[in-house]
């Protein structure tokens, strides 16, 4: 098979397109061949930072595909059926084995592009603003990072749900297209101190929830944040050790939580929320933001253009040419 590898981290030119062999399948695995990848935050991070335990490494979380062979313990797939997963790497690669419980099965409606980005980016903010954050109609929520996956997915799924939403992005362009989504207030993160900027909003009160993928933000959205509210922080998309001052937090009797989702997907209440989201997908009732596609043979500048291009939502690889089904 064709794959994206590299052989030590680094920069994004460490990614060689070349074959390596195909993937073994165990009795609880499906076989995928691979029509679309979803570029990850963690994928950057994992090339840029994280040594590879061995060579031809195929770095990568989220793709989806269509079954081409089933382990013999399989019993809820079958060949033929389109599917999206997610594993702590071997995304980049025209086909792939996973566990079948890492697997959710694609509804009609939704392109195996956006499937691809929707367990991490809806998953995980679903995760971040209900199971950690228990967020509550007619709460105020402050989404960091709001343009990228999971901001632009939080920022959806809190309206939904009722809550008054301040999303933190740049540019016109960008924070225009959030508040085509319904958002409250925008804060452009250039010109505004965002912590002044919300603390003005809400009459002095703060964000009684923060969501924050980016992390170097982290002091931002504590003094943003109201007494007794909750701070949930996910990933590090920002780089950089994750260090906070936390005896503000301790005097305004403020909860913090960290979520990686990594350890989350395999638990049947949180796959099934997965489930839950793609059917939502599928009925249009949320949108899965696309930036741009690369072919796989183009990962070095996928990743280029992921970790420096500011995309809006996430960018994709297509293992074939041609248009997804």
């Amino acid at each position: 098979m064709k794959a994206a590898v590299y052989d030590e981290c680094g920069a994004p030119e460490v990614l060689n397109y070349k074959e390596v062999p195909d993937p073994k399948l165990s009795a609880s695995d499906i076989l995928i061949d691979v029509e679309a990848i979803s570029i990850e935050g963690g994928d950057l991070f994992n090339r840029r930072l994280t040594p590879p335990p061995k060579p031809d490494y195929i770095v990568g979380y989220a793709s989806a595909g269509t079954v081409i062979a089933v382990g013999e313990q399989v019993t809820s797939r079958k060949v033929g059926d389109r599917v999206t997963g997610f594993a702590s790497d071997g995304s980049h690669a025209s086909l792939r084995a996973l566990p079948v419980d890492q697997t959710w099965l694609v509804p009609d409606g939704v392109a195996l592009a956006e499937a691809a980005a929707v367990p991490i980016s809806f998953g995980t903010a679903y995760h971040c603003l209900f199971a950690r954050g228990a967020l509550q109609a007619g709460e105020t929520v402050l989404v960091q990072a709001a343009a990228g996956g999971v901001g632009l997915a939080a920022v959806q799924l809190a309206k939904n749900a009722g809550a008054r939403v301040i999303a933190v992005s740049s540019g016109a362009d960008r924070l225009s297209t959030l508040q085509s989504l319904g958002v409250d207030h925008v804060i452009d993160h250039h010109r505004s101190d965002v912590a002044e900027a919300v603390l003005e909003l809400t009459a002095g009160e703060g964000a009684k929830l923060v969501v924050d993928p980016v992390g170097t933000t982290l002091p931002a959205s504590l003094r943003a944040l109201s007494s007794d509210g909750r701070l949930v922080f996910v990933g590090n998309a920002g780089g950089g050790d994750l260090t906070l001052d936390l005896w503000p937090a301790l005097q305004a009797n403020q909860a913090l939580f960290g979520v990686f989702m990594g350890t989350k997907f395999t638990v049947p209440q949180v796959s099934a929320t997965v489930d839950t989201l793609l059917s939502q997908v599928a009925q249009s009732k949320f949108r899965v933001f696309l930036d741009k596609q690369f072919p796989l043979a183009s990962a070095a500048a996928a990743h280029a253009y992921a970790e420096y291009g500011r995309p809006f939502g996430r960018v994709i690889l297509l293992p074939r040419q041609g248009a997804l089904a």
